[in-house]
């Protein structure tokens, strides 16, 4: 069953203003109310997605794609978990060596998730793959222009972001500014 971009859009507009009258009446933790924003635009995000990409963009076979969910749905789900336990342990953590080892647990799955998207693209027709790596490629072009422009501007003292947040989000960037540009480039080819 797919998901409808209504569907999603309604979701997201229902999560984001339920958050915000529910944070007027009572105070929420500033991790659970970030949390719930989080969703909500993701789901925005996933929406735009599924408005702009055209039904037939995934060409790839049903087997294909369960195989993908199958191994992308747990990898993703084990990186959010992940997440979540590193940020818990690393402020009850003090030892450097042990501290490296929370810190990198996120790693793991993100690393399962890489390798479904590998499957999957090397899997894929020609004309799937071929629209894939196009916007792999010009996602990632674009987050290094903007990550050596952020580097040129700090050296410069024009911004001053601390380079571990830099760093944190070179992943997730790259996620988002491939779905923004697969929208793009799936209209050239269909």
């Amino acid at each position: 069953m797919t998901v409808k971009a209504p569907a999603l859009l309604g979701a997201s507009i229902a999560l984001v203003l339920g958050t915000l009258g529910v944070s007027r009446l009572w105070p929420l933790p500033s991790f659970l109310a970030g949390l719930l924003y989080g969703t909500g635009f993701g789901l925005l995000f996933a929406a735009f997605l599924r408005w702009r990409l055209p039904d037939g963009c995934d060409a790839s076979t049903p087997s294909l794609r369960r195989r993908y969910l199958r191994e992308f749905t747990p990898a993703m789900a084990g990186y959010v978990l992940g997440l979540f336990v590193s940020l818990w342990l690393l402020k009850r953590v003090e030892e450097p060596m042990l501290r490296a080892l929370v810190a990198l647990l996120p790693v793991a799955p993100v690393m399962l998730v890489v390798r479904a998207v590998v499957r999957y693209i090397r899997d894929a027709d020609e004309l799937q793959r071929r629209i894939e790596l196009e916007s792999v490629s010009l996602a990632t072009a674009t987050v290094s222009m903007l990550y050596l422009a952020g580097g040129f501007l700090q050296t410069a003292k024009v911004i001053d972001i601390p380079s571990g947040m830099a760093m944190f989000w070179v992943f997730p960037l790259v996620c988002l500014f491939y779905g923004l540009v697969k929208t793009v480039v799936v209209r050239r080819y269909r």
